[in-house]
């Protein structure tokens, strides 16, 4: 969803930059377009940046003693993947 809505803001930058062809009072829609195509850009490499980001690696320890024998036990789980 995140590089879906980089990539929109990118097209619906370059709409209101290049295709738009009035005047607004006040308002520099070239500067607008311009804007939301950075913005765009800057949260499409976020996105990717965060997407590709190392894998995760989750490790649960639990410890315990074994009523029948009286023996300390350690049990690991580890889980690999991304989230």
């Amino acid at each position: 969803m995140r590089i879906g809505s980089s990539i929109a803001l990118i097209v619906i930058g370059a709409i209101v930059a290049f295709a738009l062809d009035f005047q607004v009072a006040g308002v520099d829609l070239r500067l607008i377009g311009y804007i939301l195509m950075a913005a765009g850009v800057v949260l499409l490499i976020i996105s990717l940046a965060v997407g590709f980001g190392g894998r995760r690696t989750t490790t649960t320890t639990r410890s315990g003693v074994d009523p029948a024998s009286g023996e300390q036990i350690t049990r690991q789980d580890r889980r690999d993947g991304t989230y």
